[in-house]
Protein backbone atom coordinates (compact mmCIF):
# COMPACT_ATOMS: atom_id res chain seq x y z
CA UNK A 1 0.00 0.00 0.00
CA UNK A 2 0.96 3.18 -0.95
CA UNK A 3 1.20 6.16 1.51
CA UNK A 4 -1.03 9.03 0.32
CA UNK A 5 1.01 12.55 0.77
CA UNK A 6 0.16 14.99 2.91
CA UNK A 7 -1.72 17.22 0.50
CA UNK A 8 -3.93 14.14 -0.51
CA UNK A 9 -5.30 14.09 3.13
CA UNK A 10 -8.58 16.35 3.15
CA UNK A 11 -8.49 18.97 6.04
CA UNK A 12 -10.64 17.10 7.88
CA UNK A 13 -8.44 14.14 8.06
CA UNK A 14 -5.03 16.10 8.86
CA UNK A 15 -6.99 17.68 11.97
CA UNK A 16 -7.93 14.99 12.62
CA UNK A 17 -4.51 12.36 12.09
CA UNK A 18 -2.84 15.02 13.46
CA UNK A 19 -4.52 14.83 17.38
CA UNK A 20 -3.92 10.98 16.60
CA UNK A 21 -0.24 11.14 16.62
CA UNK A 22 0.55 13.82 19.18
CA UNK A 23 -1.73 12.42 21.82
CA UNK A 24 -0.34 9.03 20.64
CA UNK A 25 3.06 10.52 21.04
CA UNK A 26 2.43 12.13 24.64
CA UNK A 27 0.75 8.74 26.03
CA UNK A 28 1.69 6.26 23.72
CA UNK A 29 -2.26 5.22 24.26
CA UNK A 30 -4.35 4.56 21.08
CA UNK A 31 -6.94 7.64 20.56
CA UNK A 32 -10.40 6.74 20.36
CA UNK A 33 -13.16 8.96 18.57
CA UNK A 34 -14.72 10.11 21.87
CA UNK A 35 -11.62 11.17 23.20
CA UNK A 36 -11.04 13.40 20.34
CA UNK A 37 -14.52 14.74 20.25
CA UNK A 38 -13.41 16.18 23.68
CA UNK A 39 -10.03 17.54 23.41
CA UNK A 40 -10.18 19.00 19.98
CA UNK A 41 -12.16 22.06 18.67
CA UNK A 42 -13.26 20.01 15.45
CA UNK A 43 -17.19 20.53 16.22
CA UNK A 44 -17.61 16.34 14.88
CA UNK A 45 -19.35 14.02 16.19
CA UNK A 46 -17.51 10.63 17.57
CA UNK A 47 -19.33 8.72 14.47
CA UNK A 48 -18.18 11.59 12.10
CA UNK A 49 -14.65 11.03 13.85
CA UNK A 50 -15.17 7.28 13.20
CA UNK A 51 -15.56 7.40 10.00
CA UNK A 52 -12.44 9.70 9.08
CA UNK A 53 -10.14 7.48 11.35
CA UNK A 54 -11.07 4.34 8.94
CA UNK A 55 -10.00 6.59 6.30
CA UNK A 56 -7.05 6.78 7.38
CA UNK A 57 -6.53 3.72 8.63
CA UNK A 58 -7.29 2.37 5.50
CA UNK A 59 -4.69 4.86 3.57
CA UNK A 60 -1.81 2.85 6.19
CA UNK A 61 -1.60 5.90 8.53
CA UNK A 62 -3.42 4.27 11.56
CA UNK A 63 -4.01 1.26 13.05
CA UNK A 64 -6.60 -0.48 15.95
CA UNK A 65 -4.45 -2.88 17.80
CA UNK A 66 -7.57 -4.19 18.75
CA UNK A 67 -10.97 -4.77 17.28
CA UNK A 68 -12.40 -1.78 19.96
CA UNK A 69 -9.78 -0.01 20.73
CA UNK A 70 -8.94 3.45 19.40
CA UNK A 71 -6.20 4.22 16.71
CA UNK A 72 -2.64 4.93 17.27
CA UNK A 73 -0.27 5.88 13.69
CA UNK A 74 1.26 3.22 11.62
CA UNK A 75 4.92 3.58 10.83
CA UNK A 76 4.13 4.77 7.78
CA UNK A 77 1.83 7.46 9.50
CA UNK A 78 5.07 8.74 11.66
CA UNK A 79 6.66 9.49 8.84
CA UNK A 80 4.22 11.32 6.89
CA UNK A 81 3.63 13.16 10.14
CA UNK A 82 7.57 14.08 10.71
CA UNK A 83 7.90 15.15 7.07
CA UNK A 84 5.09 17.22 6.65
CA UNK A 85 3.19 18.08 9.82
CA UNK A 86 5.74 18.39 12.74
CA UNK A 87 6.03 21.63 14.28
CA UNK A 88 9.76 21.52 16.11
CA UNK A 89 10.01 23.73 19.25
CA UNK A 90 13.03 25.24 20.39
CA UNK A 91 15.13 23.83 23.57
CA UNK A 92 14.04 26.31 25.88
CA UNK A 93 16.99 28.60 27.58
CA UNK A 94 17.59 26.32 30.75
CA UNK A 95 18.05 23.38 28.36
CA UNK A 96 20.51 24.93 26.40
CA UNK A 97 22.09 26.37 29.17
CA UNK A 98 22.47 22.56 30.72
CA UNK A 99 24.01 21.10 27.23
CA UNK A 100 26.15 24.38 26.90
CA UNK A 101 27.40 23.39 30.48
CA UNK A 102 28.45 20.33 30.31
CA UNK A 103 30.35 20.40 26.88
CA UNK A 104 31.96 23.68 27.91
CA UNK A 105 33.52 21.81 31.06
CA UNK A 106 37.39 21.51 31.49
CA UNK A 107 38.92 18.28 30.95
CA UNK A 108 39.78 15.93 28.24
CA UNK A 109 37.88 16.17 24.98
CA UNK A 110 36.34 12.16 25.33
CA UNK A 111 34.91 13.31 28.84
CA UNK A 112 33.32 16.68 27.99
CA UNK A 113 31.50 14.49 25.07
CA UNK A 114 30.53 11.55 27.57
CA UNK A 115 28.98 14.20 29.94
CA UNK A 116 27.28 16.03 27.13
CA UNK A 117 25.53 13.14 25.61
CA UNK A 118 24.32 12.27 29.29
CA UNK A 119 23.15 15.65 29.24
CA UNK A 120 20.96 15.35 26.52
CA UNK A 121 19.26 11.66 27.51
CA UNK A 122 18.63 13.23 30.31
CA UNK A 123 16.88 16.07 28.58
CA UNK A 124 15.14 13.97 25.66
CA UNK A 125 14.21 10.77 28.23
CA UNK A 126 16.30 8.88 25.61
CA UNK A 127 19.65 7.26 25.29
CA UNK A 128 22.16 9.34 24.12
CA UNK A 129 24.77 8.58 21.31
CA UNK A 130 28.10 10.51 20.00
CA UNK A 131 30.27 9.30 17.54
CA UNK A 132 33.40 10.83 16.57
CA UNK A 133 36.58 9.85 15.06
CA UNK A 134 39.61 8.59 17.52
CA UNK A 135 42.24 11.53 17.31
CA UNK A 136 45.48 10.68 16.51
CA UNK A 137 48.32 10.90 19.24
CA UNK A 138 50.82 13.42 17.99
CA UNK A 139 53.97 11.63 19.16
CA UNK A 140 56.12 12.71 21.95
CA UNK A 141 58.64 9.96 22.80
CA UNK A 142 58.35 6.34 21.59
CA UNK A 143 60.81 3.43 23.30
CA UNK A 144 60.96 -0.62 22.66
CA UNK A 145 61.48 -2.61 25.70
CA UNK A 146 62.06 -5.80 25.21
CA UNK A 147 59.76 -8.83 26.60
CA UNK A 148 61.18 -11.99 25.29
CA UNK A 149 63.82 -13.59 22.49
CA UNK A 150 60.22 -12.53 20.03
CA UNK A 151 58.99 -9.89 21.50
CA UNK A 152 58.71 -6.25 22.80
CA UNK A 153 56.59 -3.68 24.21
CA UNK A 154 56.38 -0.50 22.62
CA UNK A 155 55.53 2.59 24.12
CA UNK A 156 54.05 5.53 22.64
CA UNK A 157 54.21 8.91 24.54
CA UNK A 158 51.66 11.36 23.08
CA UNK A 159 51.83 15.64 23.37
CA UNK A 160 49.03 15.41 25.86
CA UNK A 161 51.00 12.74 28.44
CA UNK A 162 49.16 9.73 27.26
CA UNK A 163 50.81 6.59 27.34
CA UNK A 164 50.01 3.32 25.20
CA UNK A 165 51.70 0.06 24.96
CA UNK A 166 51.33 -2.77 22.07
CA UNK A 167 53.21 -5.85 21.92
CA UNK A 168 55.22 -6.39 19.15
CA UNK A 169 57.24 -9.63 17.25
CA UNK A 170 60.52 -9.30 16.65
CA UNK A 171 62.99 -11.06 15.28
CA UNK A 172 64.68 -14.06 17.71
CA UNK A 173 67.79 -12.57 19.01
CA UNK A 174 67.78 -9.31 17.84
CA UNK A 175 70.60 -6.86 19.45
CA UNK A 176 69.05 -4.65 22.14
CA UNK A 177 71.68 -2.41 20.77
CA UNK A 178 69.07 -2.20 17.48
CA UNK A 179 66.05 -1.65 19.85
CA UNK A 180 67.44 1.54 21.55
CA UNK A 181 68.46 2.37 17.86
CA UNK A 182 65.33 2.37 16.76
CA UNK A 183 63.58 4.02 19.48
CA UNK A 184 66.11 6.98 19.58
CA UNK A 185 65.72 7.70 15.78
CA UNK A 186 61.61 7.37 16.41
CA UNK A 187 61.66 9.89 19.24
CA UNK A 188 64.34 12.42 17.36
CA UNK A 189 62.50 12.12 13.65
CA UNK A 190 58.70 11.87 14.48
CA UNK A 191 57.97 14.14 17.42
CA UNK A 192 55.13 16.53 17.01
CA UNK A 193 53.47 14.27 14.30
CA UNK A 194 50.48 12.19 13.90
CA UNK A 195 50.63 8.52 13.15
CA UNK A 196 49.70 8.74 9.78
CA UNK A 197 52.71 11.79 9.39
CA UNK A 198 55.18 9.62 10.73
CA UNK A 199 54.51 6.70 9.46
CA UNK A 200 54.59 8.62 5.71
CA UNK A 201 58.18 10.03 6.37
CA UNK A 202 59.79 6.82 7.71
CA UNK A 203 58.62 5.07 4.88
CA UNK A 204 60.10 8.32 2.76
CA UNK A 205 63.15 8.22 5.19
CA UNK A 206 63.98 4.47 4.25
CA UNK A 207 63.15 4.72 0.98
CA UNK A 208 65.64 7.63 -0.30
CA UNK A 209 68.33 5.50 2.42
CA UNK A 210 68.05 8.64 4.52
CA UNK A 211 67.39 6.91 7.94
CA UNK A 212 71.06 6.04 9.60
CA UNK A 213 69.59 2.83 10.49
CA UNK A 214 70.75 -1.04 10.18
CA UNK A 215 68.33 -3.05 8.44
CA UNK A 216 67.01 -4.51 11.55
CA UNK A 217 66.45 -1.14 13.44
CA UNK A 218 64.73 0.00 10.39
CA UNK A 219 62.45 -2.96 10.33
CA UNK A 220 61.40 -2.20 14.30
CA UNK A 221 60.74 1.13 13.22
CA UNK A 222 58.26 0.12 10.49
CA UNK A 223 56.88 -2.52 12.93
CA UNK A 224 56.33 -0.14 15.76
CA UNK A 225 54.04 2.82 13.86
CA UNK A 226 52.47 -0.27 11.98
CA UNK A 227 51.28 -1.81 15.40
CA UNK A 228 49.03 1.13 15.78
CA UNK A 229 48.17 2.03 12.63
CA UNK A 230 46.48 -2.31 11.89
CA UNK A 231 44.79 -1.47 15.71
CA UNK A 232 42.39 1.11 14.33
CA UNK A 233 44.20 4.11 15.57
CA UNK A 234 41.48 5.90 13.45
CA UNK A 235 38.04 3.65 14.19
CA UNK A 236 35.43 5.83 15.28
CA UNK A 237 34.61 6.19 19.06
CA UNK A 238 31.11 5.44 19.77
CA UNK A 239 29.57 6.63 23.57
CA UNK A 240 26.46 5.83 24.48
CA UNK A 241 24.60 7.30 27.55
CA UNK A 242 21.62 6.26 29.73
CA UNK A 243 20.60 3.34 28.57
CA UNK A 244 17.97 3.30 31.36
CA UNK A 245 16.18 6.12 30.50
CA UNK A 246 14.29 3.46 27.55
CA UNK A 247 12.87 1.61 30.39
CA UNK A 248 10.20 3.95 31.30
CA UNK A 249 6.37 3.44 32.62
CA UNK A 250 5.24 1.89 29.33
CA UNK A 251 8.55 0.38 28.12
CA UNK A 252 7.52 -2.01 31.13
CA UNK A 253 4.43 -3.37 29.23
CA UNK A 254 6.35 -4.18 26.66
CA UNK A 255 9.83 -5.90 28.12
CA UNK A 256 10.37 -8.02 25.09
CA UNK A 257 10.65 -4.89 23.07
CA UNK A 258 13.14 -3.58 25.83
CA UNK A 259 15.08 -6.39 26.25
CA UNK A 260 15.59 -6.65 22.10
CA UNK A 261 16.42 -2.86 22.14
CA UNK A 262 19.10 -3.36 24.91
CA UNK A 263 21.11 -6.06 23.17
CA UNK A 264 21.11 -4.02 19.50
CA UNK A 265 22.74 -1.09 21.65
CA UNK A 266 25.50 -3.49 23.09
CA UNK A 267 26.65 -4.01 19.24
CA UNK A 268 28.47 -0.90 19.45
CA UNK A 269 29.58 -1.29 15.48
CA UNK A 270 26.71 -1.71 14.40
CA UNK A 271 25.70 0.84 15.62
CA UNK A 272 28.76 3.10 14.71
CA UNK A 273 27.82 2.15 11.21
CA UNK A 274 24.21 3.73 11.41
CA UNK A 275 25.38 7.01 12.64
CA UNK A 276 28.15 7.42 10.11
CA UNK A 277 25.53 7.00 7.41
CA UNK A 278 24.09 10.02 8.86
CA UNK A 279 27.49 12.28 8.27
CA UNK A 280 26.33 12.65 4.53
CA UNK A 281 24.27 15.80 3.98
CA UNK A 282 22.73 18.94 6.02
CA UNK A 283 19.49 17.74 7.80
CA UNK A 284 18.81 15.48 10.76
CA UNK A 285 18.55 12.09 9.69
CA UNK A 286 15.39 10.46 11.68
CA UNK A 287 15.50 6.57 11.40
CA UNK A 288 12.31 5.14 12.01
CA UNK A 289 11.08 1.57 13.64
CA UNK A 290 12.25 -1.15 10.56
CA UNK A 291 13.36 1.70 8.14
CA UNK A 292 16.51 1.02 9.52
CA UNK A 293 17.46 -2.88 10.02
CA UNK A 294 19.21 -2.55 13.09
CA UNK A 295 16.61 -1.35 15.55
CA UNK A 296 13.50 -3.26 13.18
CA UNK A 297 12.89 -5.95 16.07
CA UNK A 298 12.64 -3.36 19.23
CA UNK A 299 10.56 -0.44 16.91
CA UNK A 300 12.86 1.89 17.93
CA UNK A 301 13.90 5.06 16.36
CA UNK A 302 17.01 7.52 15.92
CA UNK A 303 17.35 10.81 15.34
CA UNK A 304 20.73 12.41 14.33
CA UNK A 305 22.74 14.71 12.91
CA UNK A 306 26.11 15.27 11.70
CA UNK A 307 29.02 17.75 13.68
CA UNK A 308 30.20 20.20 11.23
CA UNK A 309 33.70 22.50 12.28
CA UNK A 310 33.99 25.81 11.05
CA UNK A 311 34.93 24.67 7.63
CA UNK A 312 32.12 22.03 6.68
CA UNK A 313 34.22 18.72 7.59
CA UNK A 314 31.66 16.65 9.33
CA UNK A 315 33.58 15.96 12.79
CA UNK A 316 31.44 13.77 14.51
CA UNK A 317 27.67 12.65 14.51
CA UNK A 318 25.61 13.14 17.76
CA UNK A 319 21.43 11.57 18.14
CA UNK A 320 19.09 9.31 20.56
CA UNK A 321 17.43 6.35 20.18
CA UNK A 322 13.99 5.95 21.61
CA UNK A 323 10.96 4.30 21.30
CA UNK A 324 8.68 5.28 17.67
CA UNK A 325 7.07 7.24 19.95
CA UNK A 326 9.35 9.70 21.43
CA UNK A 327 8.58 13.60 21.08
CA UNK A 328 9.90 14.36 17.77
CA UNK A 329 9.12 18.06 17.61
CA UNK A 330 10.91 18.46 20.39
CA UNK A 331 13.91 16.12 20.37
CA UNK A 332 14.90 16.91 17.04
CA UNK A 333 15.83 20.47 17.54
CA UNK A 334 17.64 19.57 21.20
CA UNK A 335 19.64 17.15 18.98
CA UNK A 336 20.47 19.80 16.43
CA UNK A 337 21.57 22.31 19.15
CA UNK A 338 23.72 19.99 20.96
CA UNK A 339 25.58 19.12 17.25
CA UNK A 340 26.31 23.06 16.80
CA UNK A 341 27.44 22.88 20.67
CA UNK A 342 29.92 20.10 20.11
CA UNK A 343 31.02 21.61 17.03
CA UNK A 344 32.73 23.69 18.84
CA UNK A 345 34.99 21.44 21.21
CA UNK A 346 35.58 19.36 17.84
CA UNK A 347 36.62 21.45 15.68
Amino acid sequence: MTTPPIHELTDRARDVFRIVVESYLDNGAPVGSRTISKISALNLSPASIRNVMQDLEEAGLLAAPHTSAGRMPTQSGLRLFVDGMMQASAPSAEERAAIEARAGQAGPVEEALANTTATLSGLSACAGLVLVPKSEPVLRQFGFVPLSHDRALAVLVGEDGSVENRVVEIPGGIDPVALQQAANYMSAMLAGLTLADARARIERDLRQQRAALNSAAAALVERGLAVWSEDGGRRPVLIVRGQARLIDTAATEDLDRVRQLLDELEGKEEIARLLDSAREGEATRIFIGSENKLFALSGSSVIAKPVRALDGRVVGVVGVIGPTRLNYARVVPMVDFTAATLARILA
